[in-house]
């Protein structure tokens, strides 16, 4: 027997949450809205606790701003995901019907999250950090700090020997694209493996520079594609404002101080079922070195796993008519290196489907491992 469902509670107040109630006064079937960023009209990303659930009821929630969002053909082959227990994540039926994204649950439990993509919290990345010191052989080489005062620590793997490479990755410039730093736990994973012959070889040539997350206050704040200031990170490459984003002054800063002989930069993208790349072959100093680096670095990783291709991306630019204010772009024109964007999805990946899961931080974490592999199948050749 199913009791009459009573009323719901519905919170976002947590670190990445977001969400507007707009009308629960029908549990059954809940109007929602996704808050845009501060000072910044972007939205997509959404994260929410459910309290109150029938257990074997379903219910229904509504995104109704969906098509006035950021990306609004992304809705189109999305299903959310939801937990139970913040940990176990799965997708949700979802349909998007040109204006409201619409998904359901039948309620195994009374309490629910649900969220764009699995969330990867701050109480998560400091304990990434912790033992990213304590069993990765890592060491913080610099802290900056975000327009609202938090940590980005800067972690390095091996031994600032200057005849080593120096290869930077960094994540979650984009601050709801919690995908980038589940890829980085993968890469601080498998840093914990002595014994392995490859990463040996990677580290015996290059010493790894990685920021895990370079947005933390648009996380936190539960953000689509900006910073505490409405600054969308990954467009302020080129005239960096120390004020407006000390995020991208202090991760230049380091690579000035450094050196940059491979750059990668990990996001998410909301529309696209694939993995991939885009590199910078609209950059003025684009030599055919750099395609040949680029194409390499392709071939390996589309060779060693299925969750990696190259026929689906973003058009290429034409030769001279790079977009300067990208990392990506910015990065491989002054150091002269291979730079890539690294790109995973929001949906699921098309080449290898889960039903259950859809694209995932487990997923990410793999390729994260994955990407290694392709980094120490190269190292030699990048300067």
């Amino acid at each position: 027997m199913i009791v009459a469902p009573s009323a719901l509670h519905i919170s976002s107040d947590f670190d990445s949450g977001n969400i507007q109630v707009l009308d629960a006064s029908n549990p059954l079937h809940v109007r929602l809205a996704i808050k845009p960023d501060a000072k910044s009209p972007h939205f997509q990303w959404f994260h929410f606790n459910v309290q109150g659930l029938c257990v074997g009821q379903t219910h229904r929630f509504e995104l109704s701003n969906a098509s006035q969002s950021s990306y609004n053909k992304a809705w189109y082959g999305y299903h959310a995901v939801a937990s139970y227990d913040h940990e176990k994540w799965f997708r949700v039926p979802s349909e998007f019907d040109g204006t409201a994204l619409n998904f359901s649950l039948e309620a195994e439990q009374p309490q629910v999250w649900f969220a764009y993509f699995e969330p990867y919290s701050r109480a998560r990345h400091d304990e990434l950090i912790k033992n990213a010191l304590q069993w990765s052989g890592c060491e913080v080489v610099a802290v900056g700090k975000s327009v609202e005062g938090r940590d980005i620590p800067l972690l390095r793997k091996g031994t600032g020997a200057s005849r080593k490479h120096k290869i930077w990755i960094i994540a979650q410039q984009h601050p709801g694209e919690h995908m980038a730093e589940w890829f980085m736990q993968g890469v601080l994973k498998r840093l914990e493996q002595g014994s392995d012959p490859q990463l040996r070889k990677l580290l015996d040539h290059a010493d790894l520079y990685l920021i895990p997350n370079m947005n933390p206050d648009g996380a936190f704040h539960g953000h689509l594609r900006t910073n505490a200031n409405g600054q969308d990170l990954n467009r302020a490459w080129q005239n960096t404002d120390p004020l407006a984003s000390p995020e991208v002054f202090f991760a230049k800063e380091q690579m000035l101080k450094y050196g940059v002989d491979l750059f990668l930069d990990i996001h998410g993208d909301e529309e696209i079922p694939y993995v991939f790349t885009a590199g910078c072959e609209g950059n003025p100093g684009y030599t055919q070195r750099l395609a040949t680096l680029e194409e390499r670095f392709r071939s390996h990783l589309s060779q060693l796993t299925r969750d990696f291709q190259t026929e689906y991306g973003y058009p290429r630019d034409e030769a001279g008519h790079a977009n300067m204010t990208l990392a990506c772009n910015s990065v491989g024109e002054q150091f002269d290196c291979l730079s890539l964007t690294l790109e995973m999805p929001f949906k699921d990946n098309n080449d290898a489907p889960d039903a259950l899961t859809g694209w995932s931080g487990k997923r990410s974490i793999q390729l994260g491992k994955d990407v290694l592999s392709t980094l120490s199948s190269m190292v030699r050749e990048l300067r």
